[in-house]
C-alpha cells in the first residue's frame, strides 16, 4: 500500500512542470537589468511623446505598433514626480518571453525645476543605481530663446541634489564619469594613429580636449530637443535664417562638450535615433541584430551628436566667428552660482547681473541678446550683428487652428445666405423679365446669340426694345389728348405751308403787294 500511495501520479507531473517554469519565469524576471531615465522638462504631453517615441516600433517608424500601445503601462505624471516603466525587448520581439527582454527601464518624470523638487530626487541617486541612470532633459522648438536659461536652472539643480549626496555614492559617480572619460579616449581604439603607441608598444590614451568634461555631473546626460517641425515655422513666419539655427546649434554643443552630454532633435512621427542613443547610453544592447548609432550634424531638424564624439573642432567649422572659449567660460561661472529660487516661469527674465549680465559675460545673457522672442520684441538680431532689422511681425496659427477658424466663418456665412434668400426670395419670383437685372448680369456677363449669321447682343436687343416701347407709349398719350390733338394738327399745317413757300413769292393764290 505504501508503495501504492509512494508512486507519483500521473497528474502531478504537470502540474510540478507549470509551477516549475512559473517559479523560473518570476526569477528571471527579477534577474532583469534595472535601468533608470531621469526625465527632467518639458510639459506632460510632451513627456509622454517621448515615452511613445522611445517605445516606438522601429522597423515601422511612422506608427506606433497597437500591440505595444496596448502593453504600454500609463504614465502618472500629472503631479510633482511622475513614474512610469517600460520593458525593452530584444529586436522587437512581439510574443513577450522572459528571454526576449533585455532590461527594463524605469522612467521618473519631473517638469518643473524647483527646490522643493529635490528631496524627491536624491533617494533615486544611490550607489546601486548611479551606474544605470541616464539624465534626459527635454527641451522644445517652440521656445528655443529659452533653452539655455532652462538648462542653466536643471544644472543647477542637479548639482544642488548631487552635492547633499553621501560619499559613497559621490565616489561611485566619480567611477561612472572616469568610465565615460575612457569611452572618449579610446573611442578609436582599432586605430593605432589615433590612441598611439607608447614606447613600450602599448597604447596610450589620447587626452581630453579643451572644453571637454570640464563640468562633468556625475552621471550622463542626454538632451532632447523636440518638435523639429516647427523650424521651418520659426523660418516662414519669423525671418529666422541660417545664422540663428547655427548660432542655436553651436552655443548648445559647446556647452554640453562640458558636461559630456549628447544632443537629438526629433520630430513626431518621424523615424530618429532616439531609442538608439537612450538604449546605448543606457548600455542596453540588441543580442539578435546590431545597431548602429551615427552622427548627423548636416540635417538641421534631424542633429543627432552622440555622446564622447563632440569636439571643438568639429563646432568652429559650421560658421567662423563663434567664441567657444568665452561661452564655455561663461558657463562655467554660470553653473556654480547656487541655484534661484524659481517663483514664476522659466520663461519670465530673471536676474543675471550677478552673473555678469551689465557686461555681457552670462551666458544666458550672450544667447538671448541674439536669439529673442519673435512675439516680445519684433526686432531680429542676428549673430554678429550688434544692430537689428525692423520688421513688422505677423503671429500666425498652425495649419490645424487656421483651418478650424475658417470652417466656422463658412459655416457662418452659410447661414447668412441662406437667411438672405429665404427673405428675397418672393420679389425675385415677381420681376419682370423686362426689368433691370443688373445683380444677376454682373455674374452671367452678357448674352449673345447667332440670328441668321449676325451676332446679337440680347441685353442690347432688350434695350431697343424698351426704348420703342416707351417711345410707342409717348406717341399715343399724345395723340390721345384733345389740346395736344389740335396742336399737332396745326404743326402739321404749318410744315405743308413751308413747302409750298418759296423765298421772294407769295403762295399761289394770294394776291401780291
Amino acid at each position: 500500500m505504501s508503495g501504492n500511495n509512494s508512486r507519483p501520479s500521473s497528474k502531478d507531473g504537470p502540474k510540478k512542470n507549470i509551477w516549475s517554469s512559473m517559479l523560473d519565469s518570476v526569477a528571471n524576471g527579477k534577474r532583469l537589468p534595472e535601468k533608470n531615465l531621469l526625465i527632467l522638462g518639458g510639459t506632460p504631453e510632451s513627456q509622454r511623446e517621448f515615452i511613445e517615441t522611445l517605445s516606438a516600433d522601429t522597423s515601422d517608424p511612422t506608427l506606433i505598433s497597437e500591440k505595444r500601445r496596448g502593453r504600454l503601462p500609463p504614465v502618472a505624471n500629472q503631479f510633482a514626480l511622475g513614474y512610469t516603466y517600460q520593458d525593452v525587448l530584444d529586436a522587437d520581439q512581439e510574443v513577450i518571453f522572459a528571454s526576449d527582454t533585455l532590461a527594463r527601464v524605469s522612467a521618473y518624470l519631473l517638469s518643473e525645476p524647483s527646490l522643493s523638487f529635490a528631496p524627491l530626487l536624491k533617494p533615486l541617486l544611490t550607489p546601486q543605481s548611479v551606474p544605470e541612470t541616464l539624465v534626459v532633459i527635454l527641451l522644445d522648438w517652440t521656445d528655443p530663446w529659452t533653452w539655455v536659461r532652462r538648462l542653466r536652472e536643471w544644472v543647477r539643480l542637479l548639482r544642488h541634489v548631487l552635492f547633499s549626496l553621501d560619499d559613497e555614492t559621490k565616489i561611485v559617480m566619480e567611477e561612472t564619469m572616469t568610465e565615460w572619460k575612457d569611452r572618449k579616449r579610446g573611442m578609436d581604439s582599432s586605430s593605432a594613429g589615433a590612441q598611439g603607441l607608447a614606447s613600450s608598444g602599448g597604447p596610450v590614451a589620447i587626452p581630453l580636449g579643451p572644453g571637454e568634461w570640464d563640468e562633468g555631473l556625475g552621471i550622463p546626460v542626454c538632451v532632447v530637443c523636440q518638435g523639429a517641425d516647427k523650424i521651418e515655422k520659426l523660418e516662414k513666419d519669423h525671418g529666422w535664417r541660417e545664422e540663428e539655427f547655427d548660432f542655436i546649434l553651436q552655443f548648445m554643443r559647446t556647452i554640453l562638450l562640458k558636461h559630456g552630454a549628447s544632443l537629438i532633435y526629433t520630430t513626431p512621427f518621424l523615424a530618429n535615433s532616439l531609442q538608439s542613443l537612450i538604449h546605448s547610453s543606457l548600455g542596453i544592447h540588441s543580442l539578435l541584430k546590431r545597431q548602429s548609432l551615427k552622427h548627423n550634424v548636416i540635417d538641421r531638424d534631424k542633429i543627432l551628436v552622440p555622446p564622447n564624439w563632440d569636439s571643438w573642432g568639429k563646432i568652429r567649422i559650421i560658421r567662423e566667428g563663434f567664441d567657444m572659449e568665452g561661452v564655455s567660460t561663461a558657463w562655467s561661472i554660470e553653473i556654480q552660482d547656487p541655484p534661484e529660487p524659481l517663483t514664476g516661469s522659466v520663461n519670465q527674465p530673471q536676474d543675471d547681473s550677478a552673473m555678469g549680465a551689465e557686461d555681457g559675460t552670462s551666458a544666458v545673457t550672450i544667447f538671448e541678446q541674439t536669439i529673442t522672442d519673435p512675439k516680445r520684441n519684433t526686432a531680429m538680431a542676428h549673430p554678429g550683428s550688434q544692430n537689428s532689422a525692423n520688421k513688422v511681425e505677423v503671429e500666425t496659427l498652425d495649419m490645424q487652428s487656421f483651418l478650424t477658424k475658417q470652417l466656422d466663418v463658412l459655416e457662418q456665412l452659410k447661414q447668412e445666405d441662406e437667411k438672405d434668400r429665404a427673405t428675397k426670395q418672393v420679389p425675385q419670383l415677381e420681376m419682370s423679365p423686362l426689368e433691370d437685372n443688373g445683380r444677376v448680369n454682373e455674374h452671367i456677363g452678357p448674352v449673345q446669340f447667332n440670328m441668321g449669321g449676325i451676332q446679337v447682343d440680347a441685353d442690347d436687343m432688350l434695350r431697343k426694345l424698351k426704348e420703342r416701347e416707351a417711345s410707342r407709349v409717348q406717341r399715343k398719350e399724345v395723340l390721345s389728348s384733345p389740346g395736344d390733338e389740335k396742336a399737332h394738327n396745326q404743326a402739321l399745317a404749318n410744315f405743308f405751308a413751308g413747302l409750298v413757300k418759296k423765298p421772294g413769292t407769295s403762295p399761289r393764290g394770294s394776291p401780291s403787294t
